[in-house]
């Protein structure tokens, strides 16, 4: 399936799309992606568009390991300016909204939000399915263990690959039962894997076709690039890219980042290299 229905306007992900990140967060890993105001945000997804951007990801709730925990209300509060001013300023716009609760994916949607982003594929709020499934909005399923400050304690597998699909094949049964019919796979590259793990998954990536559904690769600057060459998150575009290119070779739908321009001409080169055009 290469089709998301948001709002009845169908979008084709047979050719790769780009997600921006833009979090309305004063403590995100990477200091480059901080928009602490409404104003920061807003500047910050307007650029993302003219760039290229074919979706906006918004998120006020950081996951890095230590980060502050952040109450539904805050975390709503931190988006709903920032959802209803793009709303008006960019009619068009996909905007995918990164929460885990429930609670606030509801109030995102009803702000105009297109995209619920769920990092922990509705393992933290027992509402999420059912809650998506009255909103009819794509879904991202991401694979994780434990909670944003303990899932690196859950990095036992019997076998990562196998365990992975496994994970998400229950939780994607549980969506399916539950009537929500617009789902994107992410094997949550960071979450509850190390280093090695990460790394790992990558080489499998394409075992994922087995779900017949898109796929999102989110490892834009993140620790499995940096600690690998033991360097900063503001050091680590140049693999992000060679990463992000791999990661379309072998089948994403979708490739989350904070360097747009970048990803946009990988995407532009893979599609000439696949399909012989510049779309």
């Amino acid at each position: 399936m290469s089709t998301i229905n948001c709002r009845g306007r169908l979008i084709d992900l047979s050719e790769p799309k780009v997600m921006a990140i833009v979090n309305v967060t004063p403590d995100s890993f990477y200091s480059g992606s901080r928009c602490p105001t409404t104003d920061a945000a807003l500047t910050r997804a307007d650029e993302a568009l003219a760039q290229g951007a074919d979706i906006l990801d918004l998120g006020a709730y950081s996951t890095r390991p230590g980060a502050a925990e952040v109450s539904a209300d805050e975390e709503w509060n931190r988006l709903a300016p920032v959802v209803s001013e793009l709303r008006r300023r960019h009619p068009q716009a996909v905007i995918s909204i990164d929460t885990f609760r429930s609670s606030v994916a509801e109030r995102a949607v009803e702000a105009g939000a297109d995209i619920i982003n769920d990092v922990a594929g509705g393992t933290l709020d027992d509402q999420m399915f059912a809650t998506m499934a009255r909103l009819q909005v794509p879904y991202i399923l991401m694979h994780m263990r434990g909670t944003p400050a303990t899932m690196q304690q859950y990095t036992t597998y019997n076998n990562l690959v196998a365990d992975v699909i496994a994970e998400l094949s229950q939780q994607l049964r549980r969506l399916t039962d539950a009537g929500v019919h617009d789902v994107i796979i992410d094997p949550g590259f960071g979450f509850a894997k190390t280093l090695e793990q990460n790394y790992e998954l990558f080489t499998h990536l394409p075992e994922f076709s087995v779900f017949d559904l898109p796929l999102l690769v989110g490892i834009s600057r993140k620790s499995m690039i940096y600690k690998l060459f033991d360097i900063t998150p503001e050091q680590s575009l140049c693999a992000t890219t060679a990463l992000n290119m791999l990661a379309l070779r072998d089948g994403a739908s979708i490739l989350r980042v904070h360097d747009v321009p970048e990803a946009v001409q990988v995407v532009r080169m893979h599609n000439q290299m696949k399909f012989g055009t510049k779309a």
